[in-house]
Order: C-alpha cells, then structure tokens, then sequence
C-alpha cells in the first residue's frame, strides 16, 4: 500500500529529488485557485503524475495530522543511496549519522538542521524514522525529502568505510580529550555521528573518534544537549568555518 506524504513542501521536494515514486496528488477541491497549490500541481503534471481534486473531507480521512494544508500525495518507499554516494565530487565531505534518536520529531529536526547547514548526507540504521513517511515529512520541512540517505548497519562500520576514504570521524564528548568546537578546525572532510536521547554516543566510539568536540555551554549546565541541539550547532559551525576558509 502506498505511503502517505502530507503539505505542500513534502511533496514538492519529492516531487523534485527523485529518491521515491510519487503515484498520485490529490487537491483540496475548495483550494483550486491558491496559487501555491496551483504551482504543485504544475509541477506533479510535469513530472507526468496524476493530480486530482477532491473534498477536503477525503484528505482528512487519510492524512495523519492537520497540518497537511489540503494536499496529500501517494508515494512509494524511499530510495537510499549506498554510503559512497553520499561523498561530493569535489568539496571537503560533510556527512552525518544519526544513531539512536528515539523520537521521530528530533530525527525529523536534525535532518532539517543538517540539510539548512549544508550536510552532503545522512546515514541511519536500517531501522529508522524514514518509515514514519507523512509525520517526518512534516515536522523536517520536507528536508527529509531533499537530503541524501544512506544506510549502513552499525555507526562503526560506517566509520571504517568514511575513515578508509580520508575522512576524520567526529563526535560530541565531554571527557578530558574533547576540544571546543570552536577551537577545532572543521574545514576537513568529516564523519560526524549524533547519537540518540538515551545512549548517545558509546565509548568505543568516543575512543576510536579521530576528534571529540566538546559545545561550550554559556554557564554551568551538568546535562547534554538534545540530538537536534547538537545537530544544529555543530552543524552550522561547520557552514561557517569553511566559508569563512572560502572568502
């Protein structure tokens, strides 16, 4: 059965990346005049998918949350890249993987992070909130739609195939090795993991990490910031030292 995507920046971004099958767009039949709908629908017909209008009740009845604002889209099951696609052709490599993140609004938060800082891809388990199609679609702002995801079973293993391609493996830490994130230079090419709510990081990981960033808090603060906290801070560190290197 087709999954669901809901609201008009999920389906234009699946419309547009092309890593799953869009079957059909279905309009509220009171909204055929807004304009922004009406440039979805341009698009779904020129990507020769079907578009039809229908009462507003009919979306309701199929669309998980509110928020859809009166367009849902048939879809087929996301198309993951394999790790090394995830690498850019030319640029200093910025990938991420998320382990662990039980909560499907702080995996959708970091994926919009990630993408908005300019992360080349994501990497998750094989079990993951990409199956939570309509919700994640949601609450990433269609990010999750937009940014390359590879999948691999383990946060090691994807840290053997990353270092043996020349990039530093990264992640957040709080013992005596951790520099400051903004004493470490990011420019480099990175492997960077998050890990989950509950179990953040292992210390095998932490240990065999090329480099442990620590976030410098503005007062004394014993606990550790959240998935998308850190996604978002590390992330947008590592946008602005290499533009900074690039002017």
């Amino acid at each position: 059965m087709p999954a669901l995507l809901e609201g008009i920046l999920s389906i234009q971004a699946a419309l547009s990346s092309g890593f799953r099958d869009v079957y059909q767009v279905l309009i509220d039949e009171n909204k055929r005049f807004d304009r922004r709908l009406n440039e979805l629908r341009r698009s779904a017909e020129s990507a020769e998918v079907e578009v039809g209008f229908v009462p507003r009740s009919a979306i309701d009845d199929r669309a998980a949350g509110e928020s859809h604002g009166g367009v849902i889209a048939e879809v087929g099951d996301r198309r993951f890249c394999q790790l090394a696609d995830l690498l850019p052709a030319k640029d200093a490599a910025f990938i991420v993987m998320l382990d662990g993140i039980e909560d499907p609004y702080n995996f959708a938060g970091a994926i919009r992070a990630l993408y908005a800082a300019g992360a080349h891809g994501a990497v998750v388990r094989p079990r993951n909130w990409t199956q939570a199609t309509a919700l994640v679609g949601r609450a990433s702002a269609g990010t999750i739609e937009r940014l390359p995801l590879a999948v691999a079973e383990s946060a090691a293993g994807a840290a053997d195939f990353y270092r043996g391609r020349g990039l530093a493996i990264v992640c957040a830490a709080s013992d005596d090795r951790s520099r400051s994130l903004y004493r470490t230079d990011l420019t480099l090419p990175l492997f960077l993991l998050i890990g989950g709510e509950r179990r953040g990081v292992t210390r095998s990981f932490q240990r065999a990490a090329d480099l442990q960033l620590r976030i410098p808090y503005g007062r004394e603060f014993a606990g550790a910031l959240g998935a998308v906290s850190a996604a978002s801070v590390i992330g947008f560190e590592v946008m602005r030292q290499r533009r900074c290197k690039s002017t």
